[in-house]
């Protein structure tokens, strides 16, 4: 079976590694750049888990082919009909890959998503899901066709989301299974015994895409367990939870719920009883433990450190 494989991330990278390490016939390889567009945003975007193939292309002298344009350009076209692939396998990608080109792929064109399809069809599932406070996440194994994450399911696997997790802990979670799922499937893929199971669409669910400046927290609308959440679903390798200090940006990395309460007003900032961290009031008046922080500059330090050089200051302790 010949494998043109699509990806420009770690779990890309691993998969496609993985693949190769089993044997299997991968005959080419498109990436993207670290610095790409995408129709939903007017500027270019970062990739934060991105991640070079060409280190695999060199180990096993595969072509790569880098799209800075269109997936719609004859020149793509012309490159897979070139690598005459059996089945085509996307993860760790960013576009549509459109139908003119699916259509060369005998066996389809498959691909990994973060979710439990149908739920949370769409980008960056596994932030959306620790927003949403979701106990369970897992990837789906499925075919790629014209709607978005709409084809039928290959397979699934589940994990839990624990209360500590972060998004960090998260996708590992999601890489092993993907992992194990690459392991299992593939061989079924190339011999025709994988099942191929319609998705209801009833029950479908749709994210959409985020840029860095949606991560900013609004003290006066979450409260500390929506904030909580909103911390860790967007701590590294993400941009990052943001508040306003004096009108500067600072980045919250870790925080924890307290069983505390203030009277003050939302975003009223307090000495924490915790060693390393600040306290901040949500909505709810309970108290959330900020435990890392960057600022502007992009200094990085502990929350009681931070704190204790806005405190000698004549600045007013609160965010905005």
């Amino acid at each position: 079976m010949r494998i043109v494989f699509m990806g420009a991330t770690e779990l890309g990278w691993e998969c496609c590694r993985l693949m190769l390490d089993m044997g299997q016939n991968v005959v080419g390889i498109f990436t993207i750049p670290q610095q790409f567009r995408i129709s939903w945003s007017p500027n270019p975007l970062p990739n934060v888990r991105y991640k070079s193939f060409e280190d695999i292309a060199t180990k096993y002298n595969l072509p790569v082919t880098v799209v800075t344009g269109k997936m719609s350009d004859p020149k793509y076209r012309e490159i897979l009909e070139e690598l005459a692939p059996d089945i085509v396998i996307v993860i760790g990608w960013y576009y549509i890959i459109p139908r003119q080109l699916r259509e060369l792929a005998p066996l389809g064109v498959i691909g990994i998503h973060a979710s439990l399809l149908p739920k949370y069809r769409g980008a960056s599932p596994l932030v959306w899901a620790l927003i949403n406070g979701e106990a369970e996440a897992g990837i789906s194994l499925f075919y790629l066709e014209d709607g978005i994450d709409t084809g039928n399911i290959v397979a699934q696997e589940r994990f839990s989301i624990g209360w500590d997790d972060d998004i960090q802990m998260v996708i590992g979670k999601s890489t092993q299974s993907s992992l194990a799922m690459i392991r299992e499937y593939i061989p079924k893929l190339a011999d025709g015994t994988a099942p191929s199971i319609p998705q209801n669409n009833a029950d479908a669910t749709y994210v959409s895409p985020r840029t860095p400046d949606d991560g900013y927290i609004s003290w006066q609308n979450h409260s500390a367990c929506s904030a909580y959440n909103w911390i860790r679903a967007q701590t590294h390798p993400y941009p990052g939870a943001f508040t306003l200090y004096n009108g500067q940006r600072l980045a919250l990395w870790r925080a924890s719920l307290t069983n505390q309460a203030s009277p003050l007003a939302a975003g009223s900032i307090l000495l924490s009883t915790t060693d390393k961290a600040f306290g901040v009031v949500c909505s709810d008046q309970s108290i959330l433990n900020i435990f890392e922080i960057s600022t502007e500059t992009n200094e990085t330090m502990t929350g009681a450190e931070w704190y204790e050089i806005q405190r000698n200051t004549d600045s007013p302790m609160s965010f905005t």
